[in-house]
């Protein structure tokens, strides 16, 4: 695993051993990215569910003035502090360690982002649990485009309930990515 592009290129990224991550595949973030070309340069970027924290470092390494992380992880949490060190990236980042709903408390009136990521456990409902809070929170713009990245066929038909829309379904072999805006008033 490794940065793509940007001011970073090449550099190699540790990984998290086990099975509590799913690290994205250099090919996978490389077609996210291509798709966020526009959004990323000078964004303020929040990475959910972080794991190595490659999608937020990556985001920097593009032009993000900010990647905040979020993980709760022990041994993931240790794995983006050693990467973020690695890249040298300490000036353009934010870690917060613990679980997602707690850091975006704690969150609140002090960032509002322009990208948030999220890869949560698959099939268990945190996304929407995350999206409900988020669509309530001061931590989006009217423009903040949200991503999640999913198990193949995950339901994402509640998305109006919290005042948001499905922009674009990015499908691949294992997973998707759900691109997702707020509903224009």
């Amino acid at each position: 695993m490794r940065i793509i592009a940007g001011t970073a290129r090449s550099l190699p990224l540790k990984t998290v051993e086990g099975m509590n991550t799913r690290p994205t595949t250099d090919r996978i973030k490389e077609t996210l990215f291509n798709m966020l070309q526009e959004e990323v340069p000078g964004s303020c970027f929040l990475d959910l569910f972080a794991g190595s924290g490659q999608i937020g470092l990556e985001a920097v390494s593009r032009g993000a003035s900010l990647a905040v992380f979020v993980e709760n992880h022990k041994k993931a949490i240790g794995c983006i502090e050693e990467n973020i060190a690695f890249t040298k990236f300490t000036e353009a980042t934010k870690l917060y360690p613990s679980d997602v709903m707690t850091a975006l408390r704690a969150m609140e009136g002090k960032y509002k982002f322009d990208v948030v990521f999220m890869d949560p456990p698959y099939q268990q409902g945190m996304e929407k649990e995350v999206l409900g809070y988020l669509s309530q929170s001061s931590l989006l713009k009217e423009t903040t485009l949200l991503v999640v990245e999913a198990a193949l066929g995950t339901d994402f038909d509640y998305l109006e309930e919290f005042g948001l829309r499905l922009k674009k379904l990015k499908t691949y072999k294992t997973n998707e990515h759900a691109f997702i805006l707020k509903n224009q008033q």
